[in-house]
């Protein structure tokens, strides 16, 4: 472990000399100051980590000299040593900003421990800062790999409106990267040093909906054994991201929406309301103006998410940045499986160009680290690529302008999309995904055996 810059503020010289011996061999570089002036002085113009100064001095007392080096740097952990160590005092004083204090005369085991709690918490949060610096770098608007006009106008507005509380609704297919846009919104905005947390409700049963947004007492329901904070209460002063959120269901959106009215959420189980702050970003892949038709969506919960909408296109509609795409994700797993790919030939990227991508950007990223992993070559070919994702009719249901095909096949092919979709992210539970499609499980079922049965033109 590096050195702790540690100064010492007191006014027996005894006492510090002792402290300093103590210290020293315990991989602190010390410096030592016999009042809280002289301590300040030394403090504007040395980088000191932590300070521990006597309560009782001449000129400054401990109160004094803490608000004056708390005033100067935040960030110094502060203990102090005093010979009246009473519940009022270490009230005040830990109001005031000190870390802890030490009754004197000081126990020697009982400041070790303190201050390799300090040198552990200090270590922790110096991590803390570099990662989350690496998230602001990874996700900031200038790293999202585009240079298609429709995408350009997406992020120009998402830029403006990071700047504000504002409650965001992103609109898109799936795989489109509505999670990554909410993230540069966040790690952009002056919440950037506040939480992030992203909640995928589409992920979650009826039953366990309410408690991850907003927490339980414990024996509030049966499973109950623990109290659980919820995302709301984890997300306060920073922003929440709630994915997919027209698979909520009504009676939810109805607490969900008191909480982005008023600020304020109850665990489930409690009586006592928590005041939080908390900005909103909101995405599905969904129409909500027809679920609302529907009443399967609550109108007023709509226009309280979509006061800023930000659409997000297909990867067919931004098909100039297929290449660029391409190129990032080849750097990016070929540096993860340790493999020396140099690019992708000419006829493997037109194939993908021409792709229609149900899966948008993610598909594309699946299939380059797939070519990476199974290619012998330097280049990743044709052959790399899987053919069952470019065959005849694969993907054409997406788009409405292609007319190569018949009528009740691209129908079909939509129904069985529809489907799929619902058994991936049911990890195919058909019950599960029948309530996802607004059918039973019996209409399903039927559906399913129907459109297998059908021929592929």
């Amino acid at each position: 472990m590096s050195s702790t810059s540690l100064l010492i503020i007191d006014d027996e010289e005894s006492q510090v000399q002792s402290l300093k011996s103590f210290l020293v061999k315990r991989n602190f570089d010390i410096y030592t100051a016999e009042n809280g002036e002289d301590g300040w002085k030394i403090v504007q113009d040395n980088l000191i980590e932590i300070v521990l100064t006597d309560f009782n001095m001449p000129g400054w007392d401990g109160l004094t000299t803490l608000k004056k080096i708390k005033e100067l740097n935040p960030e110094i952990d502060i203990v102090v040593m005093t010979a009246f160590g009473t519940i009022e005092s270490a009230v005040g004083l830990m109001k005031a900003g000190a870390y802890d204090y030490l009754t004197k005369p000081i126990d020697l085991d009982e400041l070790e421990n303190l201050l390799s709690r300090i040198r552990e918490k200090r270590h922790l949060v110096s991590e803390n800062k570099f990662l989350k610096e690496q998230l602001k770098e990874k996700f900031r608007f200038d790293t999202i790999i585009t240079k298609s006009s429709s995408m350009e106008n997406v992020l120009s507005t998402a830029a403006r409106v990071a700047q504000t509380k504002t409650t965001v609704l992103i609109r898109g297919e799936s795989g489109t990267g509505k999670e990554l846009i909410a993230r540069a919104i966040h790690f952009t905005s002056p919440r950037k040093e506040k939480p992030f947390v992203a909640v995928n409700v589409a992920s979650l049963s009826e039953g366990l909906m309410e408690s991850e947004l907003f927490g339980h007492e414990k024996g509030s329901f049966t499973g109950a054994i623990n109290q659980r904070v919820g995302r709301f209460e984890e997300a306060n002063g920073g922003t929440l991201f709630i994915d997919e959120v027209g698979d909520i269901p009504v009676q939810t959106q109805v607490k969900l929406l008191r909480a982005i009215q008023f600020g304020e959420v109850q665990r489930i189980g409690s009586n006592v309301t928590t005041k939080t702050d908390v900005r909103i970003i909101a995405a599905t892949h969904r129409n909500l103006e027809e679920m609302i038709e529907q009443k399967m969506f609550r109108e007023d919960l709509f226009y309280r998410l979509n006061v800023v909408s930000i659409n997000l296109p297909s990867l067919r509609q931004r098909r100039d940045d297929i290449p660029l795409l391409v190129e990032y994700f080849i750097k990016k797993y070929s540096k993860e499986v340790r493999k020396d790919i140099e690019g992708i030939t000419k006829e493997a990227l037109d194939q993908l160009i021409k792709h229609n991508f149900p899966g948008n950007v993610r598909e594309l990223e699946n299939i380059i680290e797939r070519g990476i992993v199974l290619t012998r070559e330097k280049y990743i070919t044709k052959d790399d690529l899987p053919q069952s994702a470019f065959e005849k009719n694969a993907g054409r249901v997406y788009d409405p302008c292609n007319f190569d095909d018949s009528y009740e096949t691209k129908v079909r092919m939509f129904e069985l999309a529809i489907i799929n979709e619902a058994l991936a992210r049911t990890n195919g539970n058909k019950s599960a995904a029948a309530r996802l499609i607004g059918i039973t499980e019996r209409h399903l079922r039927s559906r399913l055996e129907r459109l297998s049965a059908a021929p592929n033109e």
